[in-house]
């Protein structure tokens, strides 16, 4: 005969101004999430507990995975969880909750640490997990935030961002339904394991898709957005149960990225966060979570003063500065605005064979800067107003380079006792304390001792799955332990010289996560040099970064017309631009046109600090011949949008919803002198005319004092 038992019933709320939660427990004594709105929202029924997920799943070697097959919910050691405790309050500007389950077969107590900034229909959850048993437990898996009862993969459909090098931030859109299939799995007496699965791979968190998506509900519009805050790997699932979906997000795990840890008696692991914004559509939500990064980042004066930034590489020295080279591209920079200058790769390049697999030692190449040496060109860029920078790729040593042979092996990434080389490079592994000396000394020299404050902080190879160092005991938990202490040294050297800004980069975007980016300053989008496809790249790049930290090259040309100036400068000025291109070799007439640009994005800049995105023509495609990006500044007393021609006919009309029914007066900003194309409200949204392209507008609308609320 089957043993009835009768669990405890458990059930409580966490609301505060912006997001109400419920839980409750389940018949079989699993505690769950029954609900998530936002406050003021209809929330209609609360879910069937059937239809919700435990609040936690995991995965321990020798306690199997319950029904969960090749997924991660469902699982033997999640449902001998039991509710123990929980406590809440407001700290810092956010709300928090902390829920405590017990498994008693094992020991093991997961602490759920959920927080919620305040007035953000957004949810922050990670795990602890604490080993209180008598025995160890090797734990393969543990989710970060786990939602079911929402709508039926009927109804939804799945958007997804394709993130690959030179064209990132590619996002789409199918019904979930096409990929979770409607499967009548009455007779088997357990839910479907169709689900759709999506994982992040080796040292590049975003390299194939960035670790976000979101589900918007057909007719209503409603949307849930997530991300994944992993700097290695992460997984997300989406899939039925009791006809309704499911989402679960995860850190990296045994089975696809070979992470797990043993927890000795006491010991403790925490997952990656995992975060959910909610909002009335994709852009609502979109808004909020743009706010929800803003909150949780490291505070710094570079996100509210968004100073210009020239580097001189993109199409321009290209990884070859010298002193001769760099002389009058400094001046021409700072004729055209610039504010700082980042001085790009090859700088310390003295070595005839290459400096690809030489790199490590960090120190400037007489060669290359003769009399004075860099000191002088650094000095230069100071005397001409601007805050010198320049360009580093801190967790590489090149195989030749004395580093490999002066730091003890320990020091890199290894695997079974083997120091492990990609791309002619070692791996520095920042939990070791020679590795870290070595960055420190690095940093302070180039900061402290020569004025530096702006580095470009590059990563070029793909190390995957990962490092065993000693206490590893797996190459994913060795990959996530360094990238958490590449963190955490980065925080420590914020810490030392406050005023330094960080870009971060890895080949253009393959590093655009959001446990990065709530430490560094700014964020490089793309690699991308032509500048008829960077326009996608930049419309879109909002979805993984504030406009305030998404780096946009713009790399005007002297060989380019008016027309192609114009249309390069005008893509980066809803974001952070990013100057390049021979501005030393422009006609006056030609400088004129950056300068304008520029001056240009000075005047909103302030705005761009505070604004949420929006897309009129909804997220761009990679071939779309007309694209459309915009800021929504607080209040809507003011919107921007940026407009590409690409092709097709010569008129649009692009709905601005948010102020539609409004007199608005649309005012185009760039180019400041425009010679064609027109920009004209009509009630709803604007009527945009391009006579030619490629051609790009920066349009600044204003509801008149009478529709102001």
């Amino acid at each position: 005969m089957r043993r009835v038992i009768n669990y405890p019933q458990v059930r409580f709320s966490w609301v505060h101004p912006a997001l109400e939660v419920e839980f409750g427990t389940a018949p079989d004594g699993t505690l769950r999430l029954l609900r998530l709105d936002r406050a003021g929202d209809d929330p209609g029924p609360a879910s069937d507990p059937e239809s919700a997920l435990p609040l936690v799943e995991l995965t321990a070697l020798g306690h199997g995975s319950g029904w969960s097959g090749p997924r991660f919910t469902g699982t033997a050691l999640g449902a001998r969880l039991r509710y123990r405790a929980h406590r809440g309050g407001s700290r810092a500007a956010q709300e928090w909750l902390s829920v405590e389950l017990h498994d008693e077969a094992t020991g093991l107590t997961a602490f759920v640490e959920l927080t919620s900034p305040a007035g953000l229909p957004v949810l922050r959850s990670r795990v602890r997990l604490r080993n209180e048993g008598a025995e160890p437990v090797v734990v393969q898996s543990v989710s970060s935030l786990l939602l079911g009862g929402l709508p039926s993969p009927d109804d939804l459909d799945v958007h997804r961002a394709r993130n690959d090098w030179l064209a990132e931030c590619r996002w789409y859109a199918e019904p979930l339904r096409d990929t979770v299939a409607d499967i009548n799995v009455g007779v088997h007496q357990h839910d479907s394991r169709a689900a759709l699965a999506l994982t992040g791979r080796g040292s590049w968190p975003t390299d194939g898709h960035l670790p976000m998506g979101a589900l918007t509900e057909r007719g209503s519009g409603r949307t849930w957005l997530w991300q994944v805050e992993s700097p290695a790997g992460w997984r997300w699932d989406l899939g039925e149960r009791a006809h309704r979906t499911y989402l679960a997000l995860n850190g990296p795990t045994d089975a696809e990225h070979q992470w797990r840890v043993r927890l000795a008696p006491g010991a403790e692991c925490t997952t990656v966060p995992g975060v959910l914004a909610l909002g009335a559509g994709f852009d609502a939500a979109m808004g909020a979570l743009t706010s929800y990064r803003r909150a949780v980042r490291r505070p710094h004066p570079d996100h509210s003063a968004l100073p210009v930034v020239f580097n001189d590489y993109m199409n321009t020295l290209m990884g070859d500065p010298t002193t001769e080279k760099l002389l009058p591209l400094i001046d021409a920079a700072a004729e055209a605005g610039a504010e700082y200058f980042c001085i790009d790769s090859g700088w310390y390049d003295d070595d005839a064979d290459g400096w690809w697999d030489s790199v490590g030692e960090w120190l400037p190449s007489p060669r290359r800067f003769p009399g004075g040496g860099i000191r002088a060109v650094l000095e230069r860029i100071r005397e001409r107003g601007m805050v010198p920078g320049l360009w580093l790729e801190p967790e590489v040593v090149g195989v030749r380079s004395p580093v490999a042979a002066a730091l003890p092996p320990d020091a890199f990434f290894q695997r079974d006792g083997v120091r492990l080389a990609e791309q002619g490079r070692h791996q520095l592994d920042l939990r070791h304390p020679a590795a870290r000396a070595h960055l420190d000394r690095t940093v302070d020299r180039i900061v402290g001792d020569w004025g530096v404050g702006y580095l470009k902080l590059d990563y070029n190879i793909v190390v995957d799955p990962g490092t065993c160092a000693p206490g590893d005991l797996a190459p994913g938990a060795g990959l996530l332990g360094h990238a958490q202490a590449y963190l955490d040294w980065l925080s420590e050297v914020l810490d030392r010289h406050p005023g330094l800004v960080l870009e971060n980069c890895a080949s253009g975007g393959m590093r655009m996560d959001g446990a990065t980016l709530a430490v560094t300053q700014l964020q490089s989008t793309s690699d991308q040099q032509d500048p008829l496809c960077y326009p996608p790249i930049a419309a879109a790049a909002p979805t993984a970064a504030p406009p305030e930290q998404g780096a946009v090259w713009a790399y005007p040309q002297p060989g380019f017309d008016d027309d192609l100036i114009t249309f390069t400068l005008g893509g980066a000025l809803l974001g952070r631009i990013h100057l390049s291109g021979h501005l030393d070799r422009m006609t006056e007439r030609q400088l004129s046109l950056v300068r304008g640009a520029v001056d240009t994005y000075r005047t909103i800049r302030g705005d761009l600090a505070q604004a949420v995105p929006f897309w009129p023509l909804g997220l761009p495609g990679w071939t779309d011949e007309w694209l459309a990006l915009g800021m929504r500044v607080p209040g809507d007393r003011t919107s921007y949008v940026s407009v590409w021609r690409r092709g097709g006919e010569p008129e649009l009309s692009l709905p601005i919803g948010h102020l539609a029914g409004r007199e608005v007066s649309a005012e185009i900003l760039h180019p400041s002198a425009p010679t064609a194309g027109s920009a004209v409200w009509d009630g709803s949204g604007l009527r945009v005319s391009l006579p030619r392209a490629p051609a790009v507008l920066l349009i600044r609308l204003t509801p008149q004092p009478a529709n102001l609320p």
